[in-house]
């Protein structure tokens, strides 16, 4: 069975009715169950839960820490190319944008991760715009095998792959892929991607399986929150990654909770997510999936990221560029993909997360060691920096 058939289980209209008439009685409830059902999950996400966010984020934090101990582990992420050929309407990147491209060379690669890894970095991102004949599977190859000696972790945030070409990255160094369906809704997915091979909603659903199948150690997905109605769009996200840890336990799952940006080029946020509908969200996500990892990113503001880290947060991304190169090169020529709005220094996060009681992790331990409970699970129990 696919997450496709999966989804077809719950019926749209049905969870839509749920999610209004439900009252906050019923979700006070669920802070006393042990585990949680997809209908719970509905619940938590609901209107009436609004008046239970304090219990539910001491939950939360109590959760988190029984799984993952007091550990944040930081990456960066490193955009090797952006040229794309998806004309996606929210994105800098789109084809359709008259942008000056640019892709590092093999050598500016190295020099870039050497850069980074100098830091004490040992996570890292590589994102490419979505164009296969740039970025080739040739290219992306030699890149993880240039970068592996510098990093613990190499993740993948490109175009959706075949089975074989996920292993052919797996075998030359990747280790998790980020990837997210942006909305879950078909509709608003065929209304936001114009063209380009992004634009087939059901075969980007089905990439995360085959990363799966292919043996990727750590999957990251999420909805790109504000593209459509957030509760909707939350409680397909947890069921996707709830149905990935059931089906795929050798796996590790975890979410992203990136909000969308409007730009001056046009393109105004449909269904925008506020500070407290975010909050809302994070915690649902925790109780629901509380061995999944999650992340907040520099799309977010220092001081909303400080507030966010005890509630259920695992992972942070640091001294963030969304240009090509940006940290040995210098930012070359184009357009970031999206403003940061958390620009502190990798040392000022470090501090604010010991300050909040909890450890910096910027190495995690061998995936033989992954087994086990209290941090273990998430592969980051205990080295420090």
């Amino acid at each position: 069975m696919s997450f496709v058939q999966y989804m077809e289980r719950f019926d749209r209209q049905e969870c839509c009715h749920v999610l209004e008439s439900t009252d906050s009685s019923k979700a006070r409830m669920l802070l006393t169950k042990a585990s949680l059902s997809p209908a719970d999950f509905l619940l938590l996400l609901s209107p009436a839960a609004e008046a239970v966010l304090e219990p539910m984020a001491q939950k939360a934090r109590l959760l988190t820490i029984k799984h993952f101990g007091r550990n944040i582990l930081l990456y960066t992420p490193l955009y090797l190319s952006n040229y794309c050929v998806n004309h996606c309407l929210y994105c800098q990147f789109h084809s359709g944008k008259k942008i000056v491209r640019e892709q590092l060379s093999l050598v500016e690669v190295e020099a870039e991760g050497k850069s980074i890894a100098a830091t004490g970095i040992r996570h890292l991102l590589l994102l490419t715009g979505e164009s296969c004949a740039h970025a080739t599977i040739a290219y992306l190859s030699d890149s993880l095998r240039i970068l592996h000696p510098y990093f613990a972790s190499l993740g993948l945030e490109i175009y959706t792959l075949s089975v074989e070409e996920y292993a052919q990255m797996i075998q030359a160094g990747a280790e998790s892929l980020t990837l997210y369906q942006e909305t879950y809704q078909q509709e608003s997915y065929a209304q936001l991607h114009l063209s380009g091979p992004k634009r087939d909603y059901i075969n980007r659903l089905h990439a995360t399986e085959r990363a799966c199948q292919a043996g990727m150690r750590r999957i990251n997905i999420g909805a790109l929150f504000g593209l459509a109605p957030w509760r909707q769009e939350a409680f397909w996200a947890g069921l996707h990654a709830y149905y990935l840890q059931k089906r795929y336990p050798a796996t590790e799952i975890a979410i992203s909770l990136p909000r969308v940006r409007s730009s001056h080029e046009g393109f105004t946020v449909p269904c925008p997510v506020n500070d407290k509908e975010l909050v809302q969200i994070l915690l649902a996500f925790r109780l629901f999936l509380p061995q999944a990892g999650i992340t907040i990113s520099t799309r977010e503001r220092a001081k909303l990221r400080d507030n966010l880290l005890p509630l259920g947060v695992t992972t942070l991304s640091v001294g963030s560029k969304t240009t090509v190169g940006g940290y040995f090169v210098g930012e070359k020529k184009g357009n970031q993909q999206f403003p940061v709005a958390d620009e502190r220094s990798i040392g000022e996060i470090k501090e604010m997360i010991r300050r909040q009681g909890y450890q910096p992790v910027m190495k995690d331990w061998p995936a033989s060691w992954n087994q086990g409970d209290a941090g273990v699970r998430s592969g980051f129990a205990c080295q420090g920096d």
